[in-house]
């Protein structure tokens, strides 16, 4: 009976069940497009195409390893972790050689695989370019369409897209950067692949020697492309080969799995989406079940009057909680249904806008299985039901007459429950604000902060209506002065602080989540940023347009008249055991006049090849000193054990570590500096450095405030990304403002009816609900201001050392100012469509 009740209901009050529909069906969608993402980082394949003809590809290791064993209980137990390495690793050159020794293998053909950027103008965008040796054609397969193979060290031959899109004919003249010095190269020959145009890479093939040349490895590969003999099975093969390597540390891969040997940075964005798909679920979740309470609670107490009889008539409270929970699954069930639907293409816009802002590659497929829909209708059903039930506790639990008495009066303080729990996760608020003050790295504290922020909303959700009373009490005053509808306001801040909180909280949420989503890159970037500029001595910086700044124009322009010092940087990361440490390579001559990290123990003088400068982060995770020793892997992973030398406080600015430039650059895939520091006497001008290095393409003179200006506009992309990834949520958080205030707004027809039958005039209550619009906004605007507030000094506090959060006053405004908008259209346009119905048939209706 119940349900027969239940799905009544439903079909009766559809306006009512509404806004419950468009919260559930948002959340699904929002849980659909996370879970897509994140199934994507777990199972989207990664498809190669340099190894397409390659049915078994033997690369090295790229991963870190650990080893523990415990000791529990008399009995040794081992973990072994392994951590992938920033750069890529290279095989010995002799591993060609016991492959080809394997029974089956037909062809083992050794490939090299590094940075060829032509230095052309050519209309689209630029794709990667890797140069190759010819030999390695045969991997794709490549194939001449014009001219011959390259022949001498002079030749090149370039694939067919590159040539179509730079305007490239057998016998033009092609400028190429390697890893070394520019070369001219004359173009020998146009191929194509078998399998057309590759997507994600342009390909330039050098003669052997050449090749070995440009890649500066000597004695190394970096994979070994394999082709079975005919009738040979490339799984069986791959074993064969496996067992022959063992010990030597190649790895072996076959069919999908060489896309990810092919593409590091495929791999590495698995990695990244598992996280931020994590990241934006979890917090997307969270979100999700306080909104869903909060309209589900909106929605309950909106029928107080209903449920209220049916406990005069007998109902009982089990099957008023019956009723209540299964009108909740049936809303759930269709919003969930809908939502996740919806939160395909949801997911392939989000997946769209990632590859187009470089955060994942474009072959990294994504992957849209049924579980994340499955996740979503499931959460819907259960949040459906949870908040139903916790909404509708207390109507289905009173005695009939005190039911009644609450549907026509709104209780004077909330439940002593309510407010014990809404005490608690204060103190958890708190809890969690101090936890962040004293988290030194960003991904430690990056989910500390948006859980802080949520767990607060959560306490303003169920304190609301105290604070709604406290807050009402000070606005008193100023509400009067809007005349007639501001004493009405008043009076509606007062009487019914449960249903203004329902619009308080989303909109806290809003302000705060906003805030904090907008603040954080600017706080932890603005403070990175002053530490470099305070540590740059130079006055002029190297920056190059292409790959990089070449060792030939550093050492050009430390030869130039009243250059005193040039410091060539190169960055990349390491790993010390399995954690990751940002770090720079840095020339150690002159380094003192180019460059001040802050040194706070040690020297940087004698700073040589077998030095390193850690940070204070580093020295304090590490327990490291001057003099002592630190093992480290290095960014291909090559073991090395360097002295400490000094420890620098400007970590935020240059990365926690620092060593020699000629070890970081023979250990990278681009071992060109990113920038060079200049330091000149005085008198020395752009134009003079300029000249000095006007041969070397692409590389250009900037002061160090231009230098500073770069670094802010990277600062930049990294929060329009951040801003990307928690985007959903904050629409998310926007539609519920709206969805709250309009349900409140739209189920007070009989309250409107009333004023005007009173002798209200129409504008009057107007003015009313936006006296009450604003109220509510100023509330919303200075409790979600205070949490984000609270939050990001502690995120600043911790990271930064300093209290000093960079709230940008502009974006401030603005954000306050959307929040104003929204809340005055969701309270506005309702409200005239409610007020346009006669107020005698509103009365008069049953």
């Amino acid at each position: 009976m119940m349900l027969r009740y239940a799905l009544q209901t439903v079909r009766d009050r559809k306006a009512g069940f509404l806004g419950a529909f468009v919260a559930l069906l948002c959340a699904a969608a929002l849980v659909t497009a996370c879970g897509t993402l994140l199934e994507t980082g777990l199972r989207g394949k990664i498809a190669t195409e340099r190894y397409a003809a390659a049915p078994v590809v033997v690369s090295a290791d790229q991963n870190v390893h650990q080893t523990t064993v415990k000791e529990k209980k008399g009995k040794a137990k081992t973990k072994h972790k392994a951590k992938p390495v920033a750069e890529r690793a290279w095989l010995p050159a002799s591993t060609v050689d016991a492959v080809r020794s394997v029974p089956g293998v037909e062809r083992a053909v050794p490939e090299l695989s590094f940075q060829a950027v032509p230095l052309v103008k050519a209309p689209g965008g630029a794709k990667p370019s890797y140069g190759h040796a010819w030999t390695s054609a045969a991997l794709t397969p490549f194939t001449l369409t014009e001219g011959r193979a390259p022949q001498g060290g002079g030749e090149v031959v370039v694939d067919r897209e590159l040539a179509a899109r730079a305007g490239l004919k057998p016998g033009a003249p092609l400028t190429v950067q390697a890893t070394g010095e520019p070369k001219t190269y004359t173009v020998s020959g146009i191929a194509r692949s078998a399998r057309g145009d590759l997507a994600r890479q342009n390909a330039l093939f050098f003669g052997d020697a050449e090749a070995q040349r440009l890649a500066a490895r000597d004695g190394q590969v970096t994979a070994i492309g394999v082709l079975p003999a005919p009738g040979t099975d490339p799984g069986e093969l791959a074993g064969r080969i496996e067992h022959a390597l063992r010990g030597t540390g190649a790895q072996v891969t076959a069919g999908d799995a060489r896309g990810p040997v092919e593409f590091l940075d495929a791999a590495g964005a698995r990695i990244k989406l598992v996280s931020m798909g994590g990241a934006m679920g979890g917090t997307s979740l969270l979100v999700a079940i306080l909104v869903v309470v909060g309209t589900f609670s909106l929605s309950v107490q909106q029928r107080y009057r209903e449920l209220a009889l049916l406990r005069a008539i007998a109902a009982t409270p089990k099957q008023l909680r019956r009723m209540i929970g299964r009108e909740a699954l049936v809303v759930g069930l269709a919003a969930g249904a809908a939502g996740a639907l919806a939160g395909l293409p949801l997911a392939a816009w989000l997946h769209g806008r990632f590859v187009e802002s470089g955060v994942v590659p474009a072959n990294l497929e994504r992957t849209a299985g049924i579980f994340p829909m499955f996740a979503a209708v499931g959460a819907s059903l259960l949040g459906a039901w949870a908040a139903a039930r916790i909404t509708g506790r207390r109507i289905a639990r009173i005695r009939p007459a005190e039911a009644l008495a609450e549907a026509a009066l709104e209780r004077g303080r909330p439940a002593w429950i309510r407010i014990a729990i809404g005490v608690l996760l204060l103190a958890g608020g708190v809890v969690l604000v101090a936890v962040l003050s004293v988290l030194r790295t960003e991904p430690a504290s990056t989910p500390v902060t948006f859980l802080a922020v949520v767990v607060l909303a959560g306490a303003v959700s169920l304190l609301g209506p105290l604070l709604v009373r406290g807050a009402t009490a000070l606005l008193a005053g100023p509400l009067r002065l809007a005349g007639a509808g501001g004493h009405l306001a008043t009076a509606n801040l007062r009487g019914n602080a449960t249903r203004m909180a329902s619009a308080v909280t989303p909109l806290a949420l809003l302000i705060g989540m906003t805030c904090t989503v907008l603040f954080i890159t600017p706080t932890l970037g603005n403070a990175a940023r002053a530490q470099a500029r305070d540590g740059v001595r130079a006055g002029w910086v190297l920056a190059a347009q292409g790959p990089g700044v070449t060792g030939a124009a550093a050492e050009r322009i430390r030869r130039t008249p009243g250059v005193t010092a040039a410091t060539e940087i190169v960055h990349t990361s390491v790993r010390v055991g399995l954690t990751k440490y940002g770090a720079q390579g840095v020339t150690p001559a002159g380094l003192a006049r180019t460059w001040d990290p802050g040194v706070t123990s040690g020297s940087l003088d004698g700073f040589g090849e077998k030095s390193v400068a850690v940070s204070e982060l580093a020295a304090d995770q590490l327990g490291l000193k001057p003099g002592s020793p630190l093992k480290l892997a290095l960014g291909d992973g090559t073991p090395v054990t360097l002295t400490v030398s000094a420890v620098y406080a400007r970590g935020l600015g240059f990365g926690d570590l620092t060593l020699p430039h000629d070890l970081v650059a023979a250990h990278v895939d681009n071992p060109l500096a990113s920038s060079v520091l200049v330091a000149a006497e005085p008198g020395t001008g752009r134009e003079q450095l300029a000249a000095a290095v006007r041969e070397f393409p692409g590389v250009a003179v900037l002061s160090a405030h231009d230098a500073d200006e770069v670094r802010a506009e990277r600062q930049q992309a990294g929060a329009e990304i951040n801003l990307l990834a928690m985007g959903l949520v904050l629409a998310f958080t926007a539609i519920a403002v709206v969805n709250t205030l309009a349900m409140s707004t739209a189920e007070r027809l009989r309250e409107f009816a009333m004023l005007r039958l009173a002798g209200a005039k129409r504008r009057q209550v107007l003015r009313m609900l936006r006296a009450e619009a604003v109220a509510v906004l100023l509330i919303g605007a200075v409790l979600g201001s205070g949490i984000s507030l609270a939050v990001l000094t502690a995120f600043s506090v911790g990271m930064t050392g300093a209290a000093a959060p960079a709230v940008l006053p502009v974006v401030y405004v603005g954000v306050l100012g959307v929040a104003g908008l929204l809340a005055l259209a969701a309270t506005a346009l309702p409200g005239r469509v409610a007020l346009r119905v006669p107020p005698v048939e509103v009365a008069t209706s049953r």
